[in-house]
C-alpha cells in the first residue's frame, strides 16, 4: 500500500485534475493507493473569509459566489452532462457551507474548522466522481470518521490510538478497491465535530494514514521538482536536495519550509517510511526523498521566508521582571488561543515573539494580556531563516533593511526584518 498526497496546486483546474488522474492511473498496478487531496487551488483562503465574525455577513453572498463559481467552472469542464450526480452532491455541500457561514460567531477555532472543511469535502467529491467516470473506480472516505483529534478544533492534537483503531476498521472496505480518495487537513474531534490539523495540514493527514496503515511509502506531489533549498519565488537559482535525513526535515519544517507541514515527518520516521517529494508537472523525474540518511545531500545553505509576520513585545506593567510566572501566564494564553510562535526571545524586562499576522487572534491575545502587561507590536514584517549560513550570506539577504530581532545557533540564524 502506498499513500499519495495531492495539494491544491495539483488540482486547481480541470486540466490539473486530469493530470492527477493520469498519475494515479500509472501507479495503480503497483499496489493499493490511498490518495489524500487538498482543497482546490486557493479555496481555503477564500473560505477563511467566510468564517463567522471575520467579515460582515453582508459580504458573504459575494464571497460564496466566488467559491461556487470557481468550482463550477472546473465541474462543467469535467462533466459536460449537467445531469451527472456530481452536480447534486456538490450543490448540497455548497448549501451546508452557506448555512455554516451565516451562523453567529462563537469560538474562532471552532468556527474556523466547521467552515474551511468544505474545501476538502468539495474537492474530493469532484475528484472521486471524475475518477469513477473514467473507469478508475474508487472508495470515497470521509476522513473525519477516521482521524480523531481532541477538542482544540483548529490544529487539533491527534489521538493516534483512536485513529489507528478507526483505520484498522476501515481496512476491509479499502481492500475491496485498489483506490481510496479522502481528504487532507480535516479530521473529527472527540466531541463529534470537525477539526483541522493546521494550515497546509494535508501532508500531516497523509503521514498519519501512512503510519496507521503501515504504508510502503508516502509521496507528496508538488509543483516543484523536489525539496529545494529556497523558494523559487525569491531565488532563481535554487538547488534541489536529493536526500534529507528525517531529523533535518523536521527542523526545516518547524522553521516554516513550505514543502512539508511541520508535523509530517515524525509519524513516518517512527515506522521508517520514506517520504518522496515529486513534481506532478514531471512525474518521471526522481524528486527528493526524506528517509533514514546520515547527512543531507548536497550540503548547501537553506533559506526559508515567512511573510506577514507580527513582532509582539510584552512588558510587565508593574516593577517585576519577565520571570517564570509571567511566562507561564503568556504561554497559557497562547495555548488557549492556539497561536503558534515562530520565534521568541526574552530579556529581563520584555518577552518578544514573532507570530503570523492574524488580526482576529491578535486582538484576542491583546484582550487577554493587556490587564497585566503593556504590549507593543510591529506588523507587516518578514521572518527569514537561514540554515548553514555564513556572514556573507546574511549580509546579502538582509541588504539595507532594518533588523528588529535576530537569533543564531551554530547552524541556523533567524532574522525579523521590516
Amino acid at each position: 500500500m502506498k499513500v499519495f498526497k495531492f495539494g491544491g496546486a495539483s488540482v486547481n483546474s480541470a486540466s490539473a485534475v486530469r493530470n492527477m488522474a493520469n498519475i494515479v492511473h500509472r501507479h495503480l498496478g503497483d499496489s493499493t493507493l490511498v490518495v489524500v487531496v487538498s482543497a482546490m487551488g486557493k479555496t481555503t483562503n477564500m473560505l477563511e473569509k467566510l468564517v463567522p465574525g471575520v467579515n460582515p455577513p453582508a459580504q458573504h453572498p459575494a464571497l460564496l459566489k466566488q467559491v461556487t463559481d470557481y468550482h463550477y467552472t472546473i465541474i462543467h469542464d469535467l462533466f459536460p452532462d449537467t445531469s451527472h450526480p456530481v452536480y447534486n452532491a456538490v450543490e448540497n455541500l455548497f448549501q451546508h457551507l452557506a448555512q455554516q457561514s451565516a451562523l453567529p460567531p462563537s469560538d474562532y477555532n471552532f468556527d474556523y474548522s466547521q467552515t474551511v472543511c468544505y474545501g476538502e469535502l468539495i474537492s474530493t467529491t469532484i475528484i472521486s466522481h471524475y475518477l469513477n467516470s473514467i473507469g478508475l473506480n474508487n472508495l470515497w472516505v470521509d476522513i473525519r470518521n477516521v482521524i480523531r483529534t481532541d477538542n482544540q478544533y483548529r490544529e487539533g492534537i491527534v489521538d493516534f490510538a483512536a485513529t489507528k483503531c478507526n483505520t484498522q476498521n476501515l481496512l476491509p472496505s479499502i481492500n475491496t478497491l485498489p483506490l481510496v480518495i479522502t481528504q487532507g487537513f480535516i479530521a473529527g474531534s472527540a466531541d463529534g465535530h470537525t477539526s483541522t490539523l493546521g494550515r497546509e495540514g494535508s501532508d500531516y493527514s497523509a503521514s498519519i494514514l501512512s503510519y496507521c496503515l503501515g504504508a510502503e511509502s508516502m509521496t507528496i506531489w508538488k509543483d516543484v521538482p523536489g525539496f529545494l533549498n529556497a523558494d523559487p519565488k525569491y531565488f532563481p537559482d535554487t538547488v534541489k536536495i536529493e536526500q534529507i535525513p528525517y531529523n533535518e526535515a523536521i527542523e526545516l519544517a518547524y522553521y516554516g519550509a513550505s514543502v512539508i507541514h511541520p508535523k509530517t515527518v515524525k509519524p513516518i520516521q517512527n515506522k521508517n517510511i520514506q517520504l518522496h517529494i515529486k513534481s506532478f508537472l514531471d512525474p518521471d523525474a526522481p524528486g527528493s526523498v526524506i528517509g533514514p540518511f546520515s547527512t543531507i545531500q548536497p550540503l548547501t545553505p537553506l533559506y526559508i521566508f515567512k511573510n506577514n509576520q507580527t513582532l509582539l513585545s510584552i512588558l510587565p506593567k508593574d516593577f517585576s521582571f519577565i520571570a517564570e510566572d509571567n511566562l507561564q501566564t503568556i504561554f497559557a494564553v497562547l495555548a488557549k488561543l492556539n497561536i503558534r510562535v515562530n520565534l521568541m526571545q526574552n530579556t529581563a524586562l520584555s518577552f518578544s515573539l514573532c507570530i503570523d499576522d492574524n488580526p482576529l487572534l491578535l486582538n484576542q491575545l491583546r484582550d487577554n494580556l493587556q490587564n497585566q502587561f503593556r504590549l507593543r507590536y510591529n506588523q507587516g514584517l518578514q521572518l527569514i531563516t537561514i540554515r548553514y549560513y555564513t556572514q556573507d550570506i546574511i549580509d546579502r539577504i538582509v541588504d539595507s533593511r532594518t533588523i528588529l530581532l535576530q537569533q543564531r545557533t551554530r547552524t541556523t540564524t533567524q532574522i525579523v526584518i521590516q
